[in-house]
């Protein structure tokens, strides 16, 4: 028998952008920053994201995204499963507290899966991630299993794929492994 958890969403937008130089998350296409059209391609899928960011950008990403929750990383230097703990605690800390939950993980330098792809891996009920290649993707599926081992794991900058092992879903998917961290990357996604 299969359960069917409740779905839960964390976009991360808590890096520095040292090689772009810009923050990726108010990088803009058709006059919309890219953290707001990230929430609207989620939403559009009925799926309501956290949105997990630094400090500094916490004033502007509100401005960006009204109403919508925003947690702030105390040390997001420091890496990004530490900004994947900062969501998971967020949600963990809730009134609600439903668990055990699934949790979609979307990167906001990682914008290029499709909303076929999107809406693949919102059913995804094991931890697993989009493939195309045979290299994984964005966005990653976690389940309640895994939330456990990122919350036990004590370097908040060991990478993601060194704490979890999640399955590839292959898809095809054009522009699957896009990641904005050059401006040529940036007018490729303007152009999707």
């Amino acid at each position: 028998m299969t359960l069917f958890f409740p779905l839960r969403c964390i976009i991360l937008a808590a890096g520095a952008s040292r090689r772009l130089g810009e923050p990726k998350a108010l990088i803009e296409k058709n006059g919309a920053p890219l953290i707001q059209w990230m929430v609207n391609r989620l939403e559009s899928k009925g799926v309501e994201p956290i949105i997990v960011t630094r400090q500094e950008l916490m004033i502007d990403i509100a401005l960006c995204c009204p109403e919508k929750t925003i947690v702030v990383n105390p040390n997001p230097d420091a890496g990004r499963t530490g900004s994947i703990r900062c969501g998971i605690l967020h949600i963990n800390s809730e009134k609600s507290k439903v668990r055990p939950y699934r949790l979609l993980m979307v990167p906001i330098d990682r914008p290029g899966f499709s909303d076929e792809t999107l809406s693949i891996m919102i059913k995804q009920h094991k931890c697993s991630v989009p493939s195309k290649d045979g290299k994984g993707g964005h966005p990653i599926m976690l389940t309640q299993n895994e939330i456990e081992i990122i919350l036990s794991e004590k370097d908040p900058d060991k990478p993601l794929r060194e704490i979890v092992r999640p399955e590839y879903i292959q898809v095809n998917d054009e522009n699957l492994h896009l990641n904005l961290d050059h401006q040529i990357d940036i007018e490729k996604w303007r152009n999707m």
